[in-house]
């Protein structure tokens, strides 16, 4: 058993390196389960970050207020060359931190479904713990992407591991 601080969590490792699947976008609650991740993992083991874009970036394009589509395509490039940006710092944040705790490190992006992006990237490896954080409370500001746990309760076959959202 390892010593997490605020949790007991048991590992069972069916061989010499850990693997975890990480969903985390870059907001205050994913940074949480990231830096649980890096503590969870020893020298040698692996993270794998899923970065999963909600479907409703698709449609955003500001159609209420552009008049016309190559206003609109431009606006869409814009946003999409923002969210590309943010993206990159966040998966570029965890990869240092895990190259610092010589944790091996991969990353994979998605547009989609949160629950069901998780659960298909989940099925596709096998791991020892899939970390994420908690819902944002009520009253904190930031787009909710509203992942529910239960589909991940029922349809996942690893350990999954809900890092509270931090004080402050």
């Amino acid at each position: 058993m390892r010593r997490v601080p605020g949790f007991f969590v048991v590992l069972l490792l069916m061989n010499d390196s850990n693997r975890v699947l990480l969903a985390s976008h870059g907001t205050e609650g994913a940074q949480a389960a990231e830096r649980m991740a890096l503590q969870l993992c020893g020298k040698g083991s692996h993270i794998h970050q899923l970065v999963v874009v909600p479907e409703l970036w698709r449609g955003m394009t500001g159609d209420d207020w552009l008049n016309n589509g190559s206003t609109r395509d431009k606006f869409r490039r814009y946003l999409e060359s923002e969210l590309e940006s943010e993206i990159r710092e966040h998966v570029e944040r965890v990869r240092e931190n895990a190259e610092a705790g010589e944790i091996g490190y991969s990353s994979e992006v998605m547009v989609g479904n949160p629950e069901q992006c998780l659960i298909e990237v989940s099925e596709r490896s096998d791991y020892d713990i899939v970390v994420m954080g908690s819902p944002r409370p009520k009253g904190r500001s930031g787009l909710r992407s509203r992942m529910t746990t239960e589909p991940l309760a029922q349809r996942l076959s690893h350990p999954l591991l809900i890092v509270p959202f931090p004080d402050g």
